[in-house]
């Protein structure tokens, strides 16, 4: 199929396809502008998991959101494989009826094109992973994103329709409701909107599970760094996170001399951006309030361990959003999709010093 340029603008009907965590999903909003902007009128679904959807809702340039991913099945199946059997049908029929005619698949499984194929989108395209593309009709063979940003990696696929990103800035829009529902909150706490207010995000995503302990930093240091910065700017210090995430929280807080508020588990993922539009600064682990904070121009500094940030940091602004790691012989082990057993305790992140973490932090408040 031949797309021309500027033509039948109207007629484009396309399907995002991530089924990933927050970081993926604002990773693709480059892409969303891009096709926006080449063709104004072209209608954009989005098929997320269910946990993400919060982040598009508010998003303009989306028209429709589909909220199942394959994950989300797993749990409907193993309470009722009938229920799950009654949504994957309603997925489909509602998908189906958007009459799109090109999708693109960023979930690197051949089970999400091949469902694109049987509802009868013509043009599907991503990444080849392992030969998981079979069923795409474009496609970039890969084995794993490597040596630029995975946004560069996204924006590759417009190469298909012949298109260029002008903006490449992730985009996270927070709806007005939200903004006051935050400030009531933080202001309940006693938080004002004078105060210098630096948030503590020392979890990993839930996107990574188990696997989400590889990537903290030592919940006692994320202390003494709160405490310097309580100390020497008079900061206040809110603690942010999921609910699995209680009990680093719980650590930061009882070695902590100036308590910090605990939001821990208290803030939905629908108002966790509003909250976070609050603060003067972020410190966290690799995870997805990194990307709100980026997307929201929001200062941060990350410590990163296992994971490259070269590929999965702080995009495109650096300069506000420094990022402390330990390189080691060993690292970046996240690699291909995949991450190895670590053999040596998690040393890279271990060895990444509360003073480094502090300093870059007062360069960014000073």
């Amino acid at each position: 199929m031949i797309l021309k340029k500027n033509a039948g603008q109207s007629a484009k009907r396309f399907l995002i396809i991530n089924p990933f965590g927050i970081g993926d999903i604002l990773f693709t909003t480059p892409l969303i502008k891009a096709l926006k902007e080449e063709y104004p009128d072209c209608f954009i679904g989005y098929w997320c998991n269910r946990r993400v959807r919060p982040l598009l809702e508010a998003n303009p340039r989306v028209n429709q959101l589909f909220d199942l991913s394959r994950g989300d099945l797993k749990k409907i199946y193993r309470d009722s494989f009938f229920n799950g059997l009654r949504q994957v049908l309603k997925l489909g029929r509602d998908i189906k009826k958007g009459n799109f005619n090109i999708c693109f698949d960023f979930s690197l499984d051949y089970r999400y094109s091949l469902f694109a194929k049987i509802i009868g989108i013509p043009r599907r395209i991503g990444f080849n992973y392992k030969n998981r593309g079979r069923f795409l009709t474009d496609k970039i063979d890969i084995t794993g994103y490597h040596d630029k940003h995975a946004v560069e990696h996204y924006l590759d696929l417009l190469r298909f329709l012949k298109l260029e990103a002008k903006d490449k800035s992730l985009e996270l829009c927070v709806p007005e409701p939200a903004r006051v529902e935050a400030r009531n909150i933080l202001g309940s706490r006693g938080i004002q909107a004078n105060d210098l207010l630096v948030g503590i995000a020392p979890g990993a995503g839930g996107s990574w599970g188990k696997d989400a302990a590889y990537k903290h930093w030592p919940a006692l240091k994320f202390a003494q760094v709160a405490d310097k910065l309580a100390n020497e700017f008079k900061a206040k210090i809110i603690i942010l996170g999921d609910e699995t995430e209680k009990p680093i929280s719980e650590t930061i807080i009882n070695a902590m001399l100036h308590k910090p508020v605990d939001l821990t588990g208290k803030i939905k993922l629908e108002l966790l951006p509003a909250v976070m539009q609050n603060l003067n600064l972020l410190i966290s682990n690799d995870g997805g309030p990194m990307h709100i904070a980026s997307a929201l121009g929001v200062k941060s500094v990350s410590i990163f361990g296992p994971v490259s940030e070269l590929v999965y940091g702080p995009y495109p602004d650096t300069r506000n959003h420094p990022v402390l790691k330990w390189d080691m012989e060993c690292r970046p082990c996240y690699k291909n999709f995949r991450l190895p057993v670590c053999g040596k305790d998690r040393e890279c992140l271990r060895a990444v010093n509360v003073e480094d973490v502090f300093t870059a932090a007062k360069a960014l408040l000073s």
